[in-house]
């Protein structure tokens, strides 16, 4: 008997090993080997000799920048820039989380058919070019742009309220908002209802049931949305191109920037040092969360 029902675990397990063996592929050719190469090409020069002067110039590298009063000061070029990327994808990705965490418990506790309605409006978007949805918050956020000028019209102090930066941050909410709804409302659709009727009968009002059972049971998709939304706005570069008014510089445009003038070591340095520091951070965000849910929140 025994024998059998391992030979029938045996069975089962190659069955698995051959439905995953085409994604394994597929893994292997777009994600490993293209990690590879980056990583080669970040720690060899242009005649393909080892060297750490890449990476050195990612965090060595200076320029002079003019401040508010005038007076000018030296600093490190390339990790301005990242902080000041790593800045904006945390704000835009604060902003998402706020927006879509309330809006997937809404969908998690509707109806199918309401469920089917949120989830076609979420995607409509999706289904239009990114580089056509850029273009029309161009036309909205400008300084010349619809925005400012309803507030020119109407004679409103702060005509300019809408800046280079804030505008990047919701061209960033704007795209990347779906990738965190969809993993929280697949989370919270699978959450007992049961636990929270139970919550509220001990005596929990609304703020305790969110704090100590929904917040905890959605953590997983917090952390896949904070994910999905996170890593695209730190790299991203088309986004401040055109909403930044050519003002913001993003690492996504240093990454690029750097490709095109040829210097694809440099360009691959820069990637594999943002790939490594977003892999830090997100070990880290995961530790933490981890002990908050071992420990009770």
């Amino acid at each position: 008997m025994k024998e059998n029902v391992t030979r029938d675990q045996r069975r089962v397990l190659r069955a698995d090993h051959l439905a995953l063996g085409p994604y394994g592929i597929w893994a292997v050719l777009f994600i490993l080997v293209p990690l590879v190469f980056v990583a080669y090409y970040a720690f060899t020069d242009v005649n393909f000799q080892f060297t750490l002067e890449n990476i050195q110039r990612f965090f060595t590298a200076t320029s002079s920048i003019v401040q508010d009063d005038g007076s000018s000061a030296e600093v490190r070029t390339y990790l301005l820039i990242f902080w000041r990327s790593l800045k904006l994808a945390i704000i835009s990705t604060l902003v998402c989380l706020v927006l879509a965490y309330p809006l997937a418990y809404i969908m998690a506790r509707a109806e199918p058919k309401v469920q089917k309605t949120f989830m076609t409006i979420i995607m409509i978007p999706m289904w239009m070019n990114f580089l056509i949805r850029t273009y029309a918050w161009m036309t909205i956020l400008q300084d010349k742009g619809i925005f400012n000028n309803i507030l020119s019209a109407l004679h409103l102090p702060g005509v300019h309220i809408i800046g280079t930066e804030a505008a990047v941050v919701i061209g960033m909410v704007y795209d990347y908002i779906p990738y965190m709804i969809l993993p929280l409302f697949s989370i919270m659709a699978k959450m007992d209802v049961k636990l929270i009727e139970a919550a509220r009968d001990l005596g929990c009002n609304g703020l305790g049931v969110l704090r100590r059972v929904i917040w905890p049971l959605s953590l997983p998709g917090v952390i896949s949305g904070v994910t999905m939304v996170l890593i695209p706005s730190v790299s991203t570069f088309y986004i401040s191109q055109k909403l930044g008014d050519g003002k913001i510089m993003l690492i996504g445009d240093v990454i690029e920037g750097q490709y095109v003038a040829n210097n694809l070591h440099f360009a691959a340095a820069i990637a594999f040092v943002l790939m490594v520091l977003l892999l830090v951070c997100m070990a880290v965000m995961r530790k933490l969360v981890g002990r908050n849910v071992e420990g009770g929140l």
